[in-house]
């Protein structure tokens, strides 16, 4: 047989070659990787196994310059655990994707949901290849595949934007768990040239679908990378978090922090004055095992953290208010970053911990023209409906409808806790007295004085311990024990399910 292997290795040595030399020298010139390149950076050495290599497009004349139809498709591992892997291949055709690119991309992706092995896109590319999509029978073979948009989380799937990335790259990503976009791509619905024909308009890709665009103003990637390198990292930093698919929970780490650590240098991080500013980052890394967390979104609503964390070696997702950023009140960006992390949360089976520290939700005209009571109520949806462990502690103040979004009492919590300085009331006490007393006020003959006994009096009615005397709160802990409370709530809570859900959030967007 050696006439035959020599051929088909002939073969595979040509198909590793993608578009050719040339186009693989270009992509170098030009600081970016090829795709075979980027899956060596993502996998564990020598696990990769490829599939559909000898592929290439079914349309007349293109058989010997479409290796892999332009997307390399196998299984491999990444930090020890199985997974499923697609890059697509810039040198042929741009990227762009032809019948038998997306049957390649469909039927690795039917196999991940069938094994339950979670998916990893390395994306760029042009969208649909123009001769492959024409005409009735092109367009009817390239809608939307089933697997994609019935997906229903049911394994992790983690994008990589790392070159300018318009139509299908861009539904792949925003139908994903977590993307990582590289500064510098663009990703939109269609690139700038057919949208200056199509419209007239002319914009750079940066104005399109640029990295300051997602982070921003849309939310719809996650995190912001300088380098290829960076991002693939930070794929995998994010996989490290969850679980291999809907039937099991995210990994353990074991971890020689003492789960019972006192928090002495808490007390000093936040301060008691409710006017003063201090880093929830700050309380965080003191909370979670060895200070290590990853934040999600770190740029889009940033009066809201969400951030995935470890707690005595289990996973677990921290939705926290940030007194840096609007003094932790809350606006339309941040309802639909919590709604998203919720559904995440809930879906992949890892424990949700608040902590609350916010005046509020921000009431603008602004805010109502974002539909701020349908993402108030959107938020409150699923929260009631997440049925993961959840353990809350208000921090310093939780106002309003907001104490309610950052799971108080009602709202399906295992564990309502404060701190002993907490603030807890309908409104914040400066507003609510002029609210409630401004006509008394303003017919008092010392204003002043009678403003600081209400004040005082609207205090007193705020603190935690009314709550607590009819149990509408399990406890005030003392804030250098709170590591230790969540350990150990943490601990019972999962007694008897582990930390899975009934997933019932499962099949909500993956973006809102």
């Amino acid at each position: 047989m050696k006439k035959e292997i020599d051929e088909l290795l002939r073969r595979k040595e040509n198909a590793k070659l993608g578009g050719g030399e040339e186009k693989i020298k270009r992509l170098h010139d030009g600081g970016f990787y090829t795709a075979r390149e980027r899956i060596d950076k993502l996998v564990d050495k020598d696990t990769f196994l490829e599939f559909g290599m000898l592929a290439h497009s079914d349309q007349v004349g293109s058989e010997d310059k479409s290796a892999g139809d332009g997307i390399i498709t196998g299984l491999a591992k990444v930090d020890g655990r199985p997974v499923v892997v697609m890059a697509i291949d810039k040198t042929v055709f741009a990227g762009t994707a032809g019948m038998i690119h997306a049957r390649k991309a469909q039927e690795i992706h039917r196999y991940a949901l069938k094994r339950g092995l979670p998916l990893f896109r390395l994306s760029e590319g042009g969208g649909l290849r123009m001769p492959d999509g024409m005409g009735s029978d092109g367009i009817s073979q390239s809608l939307f595949p089933e697997e994609m948009l019935l997906h229903r989380r049911q394994v992790p799937m983690m994008t990589a934007i790392l070159g300018d990335s318009f139509g299908d790259p861009a539904w792949v990503a925003v139908s994903s768990d977590f993307i990582s976009q590289k500064k510098g791509t663009a990703m939109a619905v269609a690139g700038p040239r057919i949208l200056e024909m199509a419209t007239g308009e002319k914009v750079s890709n940066e104005e399109l679908g640029g990295w300051e665009l997602h982070a921003h103003i849309t939310g719809q990637s996650d995190h912001f990378s300088e380098t290829e390198d960076e991002s693939i990292e930070e794929l995998k930093r994010f996989f490290s978090y969850m679980p291999l698919n809907e039937t099991e929970e995210p990994p353990f780490k074991p971890s020689n922090d003492d789960p019972y650590r006192r928090l002495d240098e808490i007390v000093d991080l936040v301060p008691s004055r409710r006017a003063q500013v201090y880093d929830m980052k700050k309380v965080i890394k003191s909370i979670v095992d060895d200070g290590e967390y990853f934040e999600i979104r770190a740029l889009y609503g940033p009066a809201l953290l969400t951030v995935l964390a470890r707690i005595n070696g289990r996973v677990v997702g921290i939705i926290a208010n940030q007194p840096m950023k609007y003094g932790g009140s809350k606006g339309p960006h941040e309802a639909d970053k919590a709604t998203e992390f919720i559904c995440l949360c809930d879906s992949y089976h890892i424990p949700m911990i608040f902590l609350h520290d916010t005046p509020g939700f921000r009431v603008s005209r602004d805010a109502e023209k974002y539909k701020m009571p349908t993402k108030i109520l959107q938020w409150n949806q699923a929260l009631a409906q997440s049925t993961v462990p959840k353990i809350s502690v208000v921090i310093r103040k939780s106002i309003g409808a907001a104490y309610a979004n950052m799971c108080g009492p009602t709202m399906g919590a295992d564990f309502v806790v404060a701190w002993p300085g907490a603030e807890i009331n309908f409104t914040g006490p400066e507003v609510g007295v002029n609210v409630v007393y401004g006509r008394k006020l303003k017919e008092s003959d010392n204003p002043e004085e009678e403003r600081a006994r209400l004040l005082e009096t609207w205090e007193f009615d705020s603190s935690p311990y009314k709550a607590a005397a009819k149990y509408l709160l399990e406890d005030i802990i003392d804030p250098r024990d709170t590591r230790r409370f969540l350990s150990q709530t943490l601990e019972f809570a999962c007694v008897k399910n582990g930390s899975k859900s009934k997933r019932q959030l499962a099949n909500w967007p993956t973006q809102f």
